[in-house]
């Protein structure tokens, strides 16, 4: 299974700082069994890497979209990355 894992990086703009979104995103990656990884930028943003099956992969990216309720997400840029078999979930 594997071989059906996809990676994706995200970066969050808006005002996405101080308002539980990295730890959301956690809750949510360790629920859906997806690895990676979220953290603030110096820009204000939130940068993340998720790591799994594309189902739970595209759950998270869709929810990061809008965000938890506190979060005003203005855009969200995704690009497509090879696995590099993460185990876990972090905030950095």
């Amino acid at each position: 299974m594997a071989e059906d894992r996809i990676r994706r990086r995200i970066t969050v703009h808006g005002q996405v700082q101080g308002v539980f979104f990295r730890d959301s995103l956690r809750r949510r990656a360790q629920s859906h069994h997806v690895a990676g990884w979220a953290r603030n930028r110096s820009d204000g943003a939130v940068e993340a890497v998720f790591e799994g099956q594309p189902e739970d992969v595209e759950q998270l990216v869709r929810f990061a979209q809008s965000g938890p309720r506190q979060a005003e997400v203005q855009s969200v840029d995704i690009s497509d990355e090879a696995p590099e078999g993460l185990s876990g979930f972090e905030i950095r």
